[in-house]
């Protein structure tokens, strides 16, 4: 039972970051909740007796594109 509530819980806060991400107006806050978005996904990929997605989920979703992300963000800043 406690497995269910904990899946339950985990689809939850996925919907919910994943709408933040998408209505917030901040660009830096968006790419942290990506970021958070990666690395719950990637929990969510263990949970389904899947580490290997999971490993690619956390290397490349939420670190390799969120600091490249990041990094753009950076860039549009310095320029504008």
């Amino acid at each position: 039972m406690s497995n269910l509530i904990l899946d339950m819980l985990l689809a939850t806060v996925l919907f919910w970051i994943a709408l933040k991400t998408l209505i917030t107006p901040d660009l830096f806050h968006a790419v942290v909740l990506f970021m958070i978005f990666g690395l719950l996904m990637a929990l969510t990929w263990v949970r389904l007796d899947a580490p290997d997605i999971a490993l690619a989920e956390a290397a490349i979703g939420a670190g390799l594109t969120g600091a490249l992300l990041l990094d753009t963000i950076g860039y549009l800043r310095r320029n504008h």
